[in-house]
């Protein structure tokens, strides 16, 4: 389910005219789902995939200990690759997979 939420967001990413610069990333301590860039700013995406609301939102389950891990993933990252773009932002995907057609995508640009 969550690589089926990551080929959905990715083609929607590109289609938005943004450039996937990596993927899956992995860190010390956990992976970054989508690294971006969004014209001069860099964007690591989280990705959030559940079948149904059931439960709430998908972005729901991203609580603050998932936020920290991200930014110290991303951090890491920058250091990796010695990239040093003049504006970094998180956002989150959220992707909702629907029993016909296309699934519901919603984008939140600067979630954290």
């Amino acid at each position: 389910m969550g690589a089926y939420g990551e080929r959905v967001a990715v083609a929607y990413l590109i289609e938005a005219g943004m450039a996937v610069l990596d993927r899956n990333w992995r860190g010390q301590s956990g992976e970054l789902d989508i690294i971006a860039r969004d014209r001069d700013t860099l964007v690591f995406c989280e990705v959030k995939t559940r079948r149904s609301q059931r439960y709430g939102v998908p972005e729901e389950a991203i609580r603050p200990a998932k936020v920290r891990r991200i930014r110290r993933l991303a951090a890491q990252w920058l250091a990796m690759t010695r990239l040093r773009p003049p504006e970094v932002r998180f956002d989150v995907i959220s992707v909702l997979p629907q029993p016909t057609g296309a699934a519901h995508l919603r984008h939140l640009r600067g979630a954290f």
